[in-house]
């Protein structure tokens, strides 16, 4: 799922010449040939070229391989425009390393996978196996990429404006309306930024690169194109983990509310077991509900100044902001207990100083929202608006104000965006449940309110050779984040059909007291 806050804040609540990785992979090909041919059209080709030049330098980037994928912008017209997807591939850091790659799936949709690259060799991607970061059509380091500053600036000026009034949602489909023209008029095609040719671009990449066979890695919407990417290109793949699990067949908007619902409660839940968080913080589910009716009837509006510095700004801290913060982990998981204590007794400094954070227009961009929107705009909304997304609120937070169960969490009034962004309804065959015997491991975080863990096992389901995995003490993206999913993911590459799991158990929640 997309999020509008600092990457690298989430996590901690979550250059050079080509070097030998394309070579390695040919090699234990075979030498394939660096062109494929799969769909009849012309065969996508790989172009070695210099590493992205990124914000802040990426050590990990100077032993790297790099060039771009180019393929057609819309297959349906393969004599037509190209594009060119970005490509990273990082040695492993072993000296023996497996002959099977990792080819890595970002989230968002919209997301920056160059700028993950830092946090996949954290967590030991690439300890075994050499490491494929290809960035999703359209997004940041591609050409042409669908950044949108149109939109960037309307979110920084949002955190003046009240959440959920439709003058919000109006000016939001100003803002998407201008970005949308302006990438129309440069030669874009915004309908061809999908999961189906996202799916295709892959499957055309790994027979560039002479991959014979590979496992992928997906997380967040990354999942959802993982899982669509086994169903319909099924060739060549080992094994695949998916990790804040999105299923194809059930993602939209209306179930955004049931992620939320399970992701603060199980945090609500969590507290109530740590006895010295529950004796400090208690009621948290009731007081929540009731912080949100509060603040939807009586909005707090304050100056705040931005904790990156500059002037004071004007912050609306309403029922829909709060829920939205929650869901977007920001302040972060453990902190909410004490956070949402806070602000019933009068206190709202956490969460204003954090909203205020939002007003500052980043210099550096890790999302290209004009992709966010091709995608959700044909895969999302079109299966349930308005009033399916009310309804999927009542049944979580019956007692919630309709003005704030009327928009998706994270995804407000895309009715208007989308009918601005002008993209066809994705067919009825991505929405397709995946069924598939390939050996999957799925790894949920349990205070994940964005992609619920209940999902995760709902995928698994259907997955023949599946291992399911819940971290207690993670939310969003959770191998990067937890040491115990890091070996059982290493353990899972080893033996796919008999990883060890055990460390699961001994995950447990817990939180800071502050008080």
């Amino acid at each position: 799922m997309r999020s509008r806050t600092n990457r690298l804040a989430v996590l901690v609540a979550a250059l050079g010449i080509l070097g030998t990785g394309i070579a390695a992979i040919s090699s234990a090909a075979g030498g394939a040939p660096a062109t494929s041919e799969p769909f009849g059209g012309p065969a996508a080709q790989f172009e070695s070229a210099s590493c992205p030049k990124t914000p802040h330098p990426i050590p990990a980037l100077k032993t790297a391989r790099c060039g771009y994928l180019v393929v057609p912008e819309d297959r349906r017209q393969p004599n037509g425009r190209t594009i060119r997807n970005a490509v990273a591939i990082l040695p492993a850091k072993s000296k023996h390393p497996k002959p099977d790659p990792i080819v890595f799936m970002t989230g968002g949709p919209g997301a920056a996978a160059i700028l993950d690259i830092p946090f996949l060799v954290d967590a030991g991607i690439n300890q075994n196996r050499e490491l494929i970061v290809m960035a999703q059509r359209g997004t940041l380091y591609d050409k042409p990429d669908l950044y949108c500053p149109e939109l960037d600036h309307f979110y920084a000026r949002q955190v003046s404006m009240a959440f959920d009034a439709p003058s919000t949602g109006a000016r939001q489909a100003v803002a998407a309306r201008a970005c949308h023209d302006r990438l129309v008029r440069r030669g874009t095609e915004p309908a061809a930024y999908n999961t189906a040719e996202n799916a295709n671009d892959f499957a055309e990449l790994r027979q560039a690169l002479g991959v014979k066979e590979w496992n992928v890695y997906g997380y967040s919407y990354g999942s959802d194109l993982a899982l669509s990417f086994m169903r319909d290109h099924p060739e060549g793949i080992r094994s695949v983990t998916i990790d804040s699990v999105v299923p194809p067949n059930i993602v939209s908007l209306p179930w955004t509310w049931s992620s939320a619902r399970e992701g603060i409660t199980t945090i609500f839940k969590a507290c109530e077991a740590q006895p010295s968080c529950n004796r400090h913080y208690p009621h948290l589910l009731p007081t929540f509900i009731s912080e949100v009716r509060k603040l939807e009837a009586h909005p707090l509006v304050r100056r705040v100044r931005p904790p990156q510095g500059g002037p004071p700004v004007k912050v609306v801290l309403d029922g829909g902001t709060l829920v939205n913060m929650l869901v977007g982990n920001v302040p972060r998981w453990p902190e909410v207990p004490a956070a949402i204590t806070e602000l019933a007794e009068g206190d709202p400094h956490r969460f204003l100083e954090a909203r205020a954070a939002g007003a500052v227009v980043p210099e550096n961009p890790e999302q290209a929202l004009g992709m966010t929107e091709s995608f959700i705009c044909q895969e999302w909304e079109p299966y349930g608006g308005p009033a399916a997304i009310l309804r999927a609120g009542r049944k979580v937070f019956p007692t919630f104000p309709a003005s704030v169960l009327v928009n998706a969490p994270q995804l407000p009034f895309l009715k208007e965006l989308c009918r601005q962004w002008k993209v066809p309804k994705a067919p009825a065959s991505q929405r397709v449940r995946v069924h598939s015997d390939i050996p999957t491991l799925v790894v949920s975080g349990a205070v994940d309110s964005k992609t619920g863990a209940r999902w995760g096992r709902y995928a698994a389901q259907s997955l023949s050779k599946s291992t399911y995995v819940r971290i207690d003490n993670v939310a969003h993206w959770v191998i990067v984040q937890s040491a115990c999913a890091q070996r059982i993911f290493q353990s899972f590459l080893a033996r796919p059909t008999g990883p060890q799991t055990a460390c699961a158990a001994h995950t447990q929640a817990s939180f800071p007291i502050e008080r």
